[in-house]
């Protein structure tokens, strides 16, 4: 078979439970990829600077980073963990619905706030969750996990693209020629769909692109609400409703079940960082006092394998949010219309990786993955700053770029929770570094494509590419330092107090009388 029984039993055993989990990243990535081909738009609708509007992918970002951290309270009880994460969803589909009604960029920027606060406590409790029941066959289910990110981010921008206007004229004198050709070409697109209109207004394009940009989110709005009823039929079932009996089952007793299918290995002596206690929300992981005594690459693994997300997440949010700025910009100077298939084409190839990741997690190790992924990364990246003028390869290396970033933060995952066995607090550590990434430098490179021009995107890309290849050069070597520093102290361990001779068996003890009875008669 292509994939293990015992791995088919453990999925139908908390099938609904996975299926869940995995809507609920639909709907995250649902909203994580709408900002890249509106931004402009909502530019317009808070009359606002390109620099101003990134502080809203910063707001998203910090308070998704402070969801991350703050998520796993909710994950100790089912109770608790559905409710919030029933909850988020709903939350998502009612900014959706307000954000065409936020006329100015701070109302936009705390709409954002919220529902990356959402984000992140989904992105948390899921990933716990699913790593706490699959363990040493997570990283399958991870993958599938990632898959509906990118699942519901190739439907954000495919929603919005009928709907996008593209650029418009600012209200400051010193608006730059990139904007106003950008804007010209939008108004020769628009007078041949709405003369009379044009007639009544000079800047009627930009009302008609308000109004219709509206739609997208309203959409995008009503498209989401089966999720936030996936989680209350679940809640149903568990019977947590204010109508059901009272009965609230923990959802670690489900995960102790579930594990019950796993095979021998799952079950061995725990390496020295078993006396951290299972996972949680990263403050409890850091104040946890059973963290003194381990050593060094203990904690090194923790932090070189969340730098490595926070560059590779920071790559993926700055081509989600700006690769459609760039296309648009001199030297490329793309089509509006042509340029908001890059983050359609980008998210199609992020889906596309994840899905082809699920049957190679199973085949090959995360580690040996990790290294091809980022090494294409580079690649690809080099080869965009080469080829910068070529219209053609944008939306090859776009798509390159999303098919080796598509699986890091899983793959990462998996590897980094199998080093420290699956009890330290790696999840939601990886989980807030992550974070880090996409809120920083999604910042940082907006801001420098204001004041240096909009070939920084590529620069600043490269250059995280290659940090995040030395990062994981180093947790490998972290890795093996670990794995000398445990696999000593457990033979130390088993010097100092060797294991009880197992009891005999009684057919064991009667053989042994026998032969002593034999060897005590005398010899004729």
């Amino acid at each position: 078979m292509l994939i293990e029984e015992r791995i088919l039993t453990l999925f139908k055993r908390n099938c609904q439970h996975t299926l869940t989990y995995w809507s609920l990243f639909w709907s995250f990535g649902l909203s994580i990829a709408f900002l890249g081909p509106t931004i402009l738009d909502l530019k317009c609708q808070t009359g606002s600077t390109l620099k101003e509007i990134t502080w809203v992918f910063f707001s998203q970002q910090l308070c998704l980073l402070i969801g991350s951290s703050t998520g796993g309270i909710f994950q100790k009880t089912l109770f608790s963990a559905l409710t919030a994460l029933f909850l988020s969803a709903l939350i998502i589909s009612v900014v959706f619905a307000i954000i065409p009604l936020c006329y100015n960029v701070l109302l936009l920027a705390v709409a954002m706030a919220v529902s990356g606060m959402a984000m992140g406590i989904i992105d948390t409790i899921a990933n716990i969750q699913l790593v706490s029941v699959y363990q040493k066959d997570s990283a399958i289910f991870l993958q599938a996990l990632h898959f509906f990110i990118g699942l519901g981010a190739l439907v954000s921008p495919l929603i919005a693209d009928p709907f996008i206007s593209g650029y418009c004229p600012s209200s400051n004198s010193t608006e730059n020629a990139t904007e106003i050709i950008q804007h010209f070409r939008y108004s020769l697109t628009a007078s041949f769909r709405s003369p009379v209109i044009l007639e009544n207004s000079p800047h009627s394009g930009l009302v008609e692109g308000k109004a219709s940009v509206s739609y997208a989110f309203w959409i995008m709005a009503l498209i989401n609400l089966p999720v936030p009823f996936a989680v209350l039929v679940l809640m149903y079932r568990e019977k947590m409703l204010p109508f059901c009996p009272n009965s609230t089952p923990r959802l670690l007793d489900k995960d102790e079940l579930a594990m019950e299918t796993h095979t021998p290995e799952s079950t061995e002596m725990p390496d020295l960082c078993a006396e951290v206690s299972g996972h949680g929300d990263l403050f409890s992981c850091c104040m946890n006092e059973n963290l003194r005594g381990l050593p060094v690459t203990f904690f090194g693994i923790h932090i070189l394998g969340g730098l490595v997300l926070l560059m590779t997440e920071g790559i993926m949010g700055v081509f989600a949010g700006f690769v459609y700025t760039y296309a648009v910009s001199a030297p490329m100077s793309l089509q509006v219309k042509m340029a908001a298939y890059l983050n359609c084409v980008f998210w199609a190839a992020v889906t596309a990786g994840r899905l082809v990741s699920i049957p190679l997690s199973y085949r090959f190790k995360p580690v040996h993955l990790l290294i091809i992924n980022l090494a294409g990364v580079i690649i690809t990246l080099l080869l965009l700053l080469i080829l910068y003028t070529n219209n053609v390869f944008l939306f090859v290396g776009t798509a390159l770029v999303g098919l080796f970033l598509s699986s890091v933060f899983p793959l990462m995952l998996a590897y980094t929770e199998d080093i420290l066995d699956y009890q330290g607090c790696a999840t939601p550590v990886l989980v807030t570094f992550a974070g880090m990434g996409e809120m920083s430098m999604q910042v940082l490179v907006g801001s420098l494509i204001q004041t240096d021009g909009s070939f920084s995107f590529l620069v600043c890309s490269m250059a995280l590419g290659c940090l995040a290849f030395i990062l994981l050069l180093a947790l490998i070597l972290c890795h093996h330092i670990y794995k000398k520093l445990t696999g000593t102290s457990k033979k130390a361990a088993m010097v100092d107090n060797p294991p009880a001779p197992a009891p005999p068996t009684p057919e064991k003890a009667v053989t042994e009388q026998k032969i002593a009875v034999t060897q005590s008669e005398p010899t004729t």
